[in-house]
């Protein structure tokens, strides 16, 4: 380890030792080895280092140089500052955290079904701590880096969500991650945890926000497990400040015959890291994985992928589109494990990128790993710029140049708006996406392949 990497992994535990005094749950032993084990594990695990595979492509200084302290607590926002980040004429039922903490006087769960917890995590341990106690830290395992040990060693507050078996919700849960630190650098550990029994159906809508030019790190971990049957779609939408630091860790714990539809909208931070873990543990699961990450001047886009079919009969798609302008940078890396017993899996992977100025820059990375017979599997990349003959086709019609450009983005990102069934959420992403692609941009250079 570096000296650089050395003295960042001793300002997180210096700000580990700070938040300690803070944290709940002393009464909770489980609670309590889990936060020992997370301790230990950042020491041996240190910062990740450009040596590793799955860091290779993803630069750490600009988040190592920070300075972050833990958030102090939570900071009531303005109503109509906290009006405008809600998607408008959609009723859902709705829990607000501010700066990783409950905020219930912002929440609004009147009518929740009888026997559907969806409730602050906190709450949850000092009153009910089965499910919790059950559940928290089983998909995601031991950590992998030092920010999944970061997170789980200041388990303090976050999402934690239960439908009973059977149970089909009629309306979308939305959960807003508001983060903001005036005066100061600061770091926040969300965390979530989703449970839905057998045949039970939701859809989860999750933003993560900022109001100003706050710098912090939003290190966020989600753990989701769905029972035989059970159906979840899960949109999400990253539109951190513009000076922010994220990176959300998603665990996904499938049985058989369950579904999971992710749809993910990277709009926000100047640095992001978005990773997605799909675990097959029973036959005939599916699971339907898309994103679009819009990635302009000095910002850095992150996604992993790794999907893991594990018995017979189950199918993965996995789609991700990228748009980069200006000095943006983006890195996919996805990847596709078919072990031995996994017969007639079904899977497929595809990355799209369009570079729309000479400096932006990609590295895309799928791939698939089959030690099985009798499977269905693919995987593909493309990096290009906007189609000249396409570009000619619009102008001769009397369209200018900026906005014949504009058309044929916001059609390349349409593959993705268009999964989005809900409304509001993908009216919001397509004006967002449209005034960054309103912006001045540079020409691409040549296409690559």
């Amino acid at each position: 380890m570096n000296t650089a990497s050395a003295e960042s992994l001793q300002r997180y535990q210096d700000s580990l030792a700070r938040l300690r005094p803070q944290l709940t749950g002393t009464e909770q032993p489980w609670l309590m080895n889990q936060r020992r084990g997370a301790v230990e594990s950042l020491a041996r695990l240190g910062v990740p280092q450009r040596r590793q595979e799955s860091w290779r492509y993803t630069s750490l200084e600009r988040l190592l140089g920070q300075g972050f302290v833990p958030a102090a607590g939570t900071i009531a926002p303005q109503d109509s500052d906290l009006e405008s980040l809600l998607l408008p004429k959609l009723d859902t039922w709705r829990l607000v955290f501010v700066n990783g903490r409950f905020a219930p006087n912002h929440s609004d769960l009147d009518g929740l079904p009888p026997g559907v917890m969806a409730t602050s995590l906190l709450q949850s341990i000092g009153s009910n701590p089965i499910v919790a106690s059950r559940w928290l830290g089983r998909a995601a395992g031991a950590p992998e880096h030092a920010f999944s040990a970061l997170n789980t060693a200041a388990i303090q507050d976050g999402l934690l969500i239960h439908l009973p078996r059977g149970l089909q919700l009629e309306r979308p849960i939305e959960v807003l991650y508001l983060t903001s630190a005036p005066g100061c650098a600061t770091v926040v550990h969300p965390r979530a945890l989703v449970l839905l029994e057998a045949g039970a159906r939701a859809t989860l809508i999750e933003r993560f926000a900022g109001h100003d030019h706050s710098l912090y790190f939003n290190n966020a971990l989600t753990e989701i497990f769905l029972e035989d049957g059970a159906e979840l779609e899960h949109q999400q939408l990253q539109q951190e400040s513009p000076a922010a630091f994220h990176l959300h860790s998603l665990f996904v714990n499938q049985n058989g015959r369950s579904r999971y539809q992710n749809t993910g909208f990277i709009l926000g931070g100047t640095w992001s890291r978005n990773e997605i873990r799909v675990d097959f543990l029973g036959t005939e699961a599916r699971a339907d994985l898309q994103g679009l990450y819009v990635t302009g001047e000095q910002q850095l886009s992150d996604v992993h992928l790794d999907i893991r079919h594990t018995h017979p009969g189950c199918t993965s798609r996995a789609d991700y589109r990228g748009l980069l302008h200006g000095k943006g940078r983006a890195v996919f890396d996805g990847r596709i494990i078919v072990n031995p017993d996994a017969h007639k899996s079904d899977a497929h992977l595809h990355n799209a990128n369009l570079l729309l100025s000479r400096n932006a820059e990609v590295d895309t990375k799928p791939q698939l790993e089959i030690y099985a017979d009798d499977v269905k599997c693919s995987h593909g990349a493309s990096v290009g710029q906007l189609d000249p003959a396409q570009l000619y086709y619009l102008r001769s019609r009397g369209i200018d140049a900026a906005q014949a450009r504009h058309m044929l983005c916001l059609g390349f990102a349409g593959e993705i708006l268009e999964r989005c069934r809900i409304e509001p959420l993908r009216e919001t992403v397509r004006t967002a996406v449209a005034a960054r692609l309103a912006q001045p941009m540079e020409t691409a250079g040549r296409v690559q392949s």
